[in-house]
């Protein structure tokens, strides 16, 4: 089995890769019948000297591999036909801009896995990046407060090495006594909650949140049963949220009047009431003043959250009076931080982790005879159709969706 790592073509360009030189041997080490070929590339955060140093073979023929490995959508001019494909295909949702990626792909006839549904039996991702999408989201909302009250400046996240310098530019900073809400106790908050942690902020339970004052910035992070309350009243819980969420309603706005800075690190599921909505935001009792809204569902359920921004601008203001953008820094304007691919601003920690997990969970299936189901939960297309699983995208694909 030849496993290709292929060059990223998307634009913007992006430094991440699936496996490192480290992931690669390790790979090699422990499936001696694997073979990898690493397709160059100028702009990945590692460089081909340390592939070739590490014993792997540099070459720009991938029609060799019979497994082609990378990070964003391929451009379609670039498909190689008959080849198996893992990628973030970003068209599980029925994104419009990629139903002619997706048409390409079964036309010819490969067989695509998307990174996303690289699951578990019940439904737990094995592989993502949304680690380091909430740390490196933390860090810029942490940055955004700075230059919205002119308080300190810290560089961007892009021009550090990793985790560690984050965390070393952050303790420089002192914060005065804000209160900062975190929302999500998965990969992205629990990402986010490592940066907090890193900083010595207090973290403190609800009540004590929404009851008291402090002499010191401190934190609260919750999930949904939190900031979610049945309508009828009865309790509920996670797991009655995720199989009911329209039987629920937001409960957000009491961490609304308490909160001067917001990370949003949650999963937004269809159905599932907003957090705040455009008219929360014009009460006078709505304190927040800035947002890292680190899950980025545009016009969702972050009101605030307009537009995705972009590394090269992450920041925008938000003026509740006429519900539109403004400049971050007016007084009245909420400063928006909703870049939609933070981890790609700490692509060596970001690629590490992804091909360890990687390594970890889908090599091996390759190998096994898939006993596991891996391969087939990801499976999304096969002889030039789709699968079971994804035949929900048929009509997309025919352009009737």
């Amino acid at each position: 089995m030849k496993f290709g790592i292929i060059r990223e073509r998307k634009t913007p360009p992006d430094r991440r890769v699936v496996l490192s030189p480290v992931a690669c041997q390790k790979v090699r080490l422990d499936f001696p019948m694997a073979e990898i070929v690493v397709e160059p590339s100028r702009i990945r955060v590692f460089k081909d000297e340390e592939y070739k140093a590490a014993g792997l073979q540099l070459s720009p023929d991938m029609e060799q591999c019979d497994v082609l490995v990378g990070v964003k959508e391929v451009p379609i001019e670039f498909l190689i036909p008959n080849k198996k494909y893992f990628f973030f295909s970003h068209t599980i949702k029925k994104q419009p801009y990629n139903r002619e990626l997706l048409k390409a792909i079964l036309e010819k006839n490969i067989e695509l896995y998307d990174h996303e549904v690289i699951t578990a039996p019940n439904g737990q991702r094995l592989v993502a990046f949304g680690r380091y999408a909430g740390i490196v989201g933390a860090y810029n909302g942490f940055r955004t407060y700075g230059l919205k009250f002119n308080l300190y400046k810290l560089p961007k996240a892009e021009t550090l090495a990793d985790q560690q310098a984050l965390i070393t530019e952050l303790k420089k900073i002192q914060l005065p006594n804000i209160k900062i809400f975190l929302t999500g106790k998965g990969r992205v908050g629990n990402g986010a909650k490592e940066m907090l942690d890193a900083m010595n902020i207090k973290q403190v339970a609800v009540h004590d949140y929404l009851e008291k004052d402090y002499d010191e910035p401190v934190y609260c992070q919750e999930d949904v049963s939190e900031y979610n309350l049945r309508k009828d009243g009865v309790k509920g819980n996670m797991q009655d949220f995720f199989d009911h969420p329209e039987e629920y309603k937001s409960n957000f706005f009491r961490f609304a009047k308490v909160t001067d800075f917001y990370i949003a690190g949650h999963f937004y599921g269809d159905g599932a009431p907003y957090l705040y909505t455009r008219e929360d935001v014009k009460h006078p009792d709505f304190k927040i003043k800035v947002v890292a809204d680190v899950s980025c569902d545009i016009d969702g359920p972050v009101a605030t959250t307009l537009r995705a921004s972009t590394i090269a601008d992450p920041i925008y203001g938000y003026d509740p009076a006429t519900e539109s953008e403004t400049d971050y820094k007016n007084p009245n304007a909420i400063a928006v931080m909703a870049v939609d691919n933070l981890p790609c601003e700490l692509p060596n920690d970001a690629s590490v982790g992804f091909g360890e997990a990687f390594s970890q969970y889908v090599i091996p299936a390759f190998f096994n005879g898939d006993k596991d189901g891996v391969l087939e939960r990801a499976r999304m297309t096969q002889n030039g159709k789709l699968t079971a699983k994804y035949s929900y995208l048929q009509d997309y694909v025919d352009g009737l969706d």
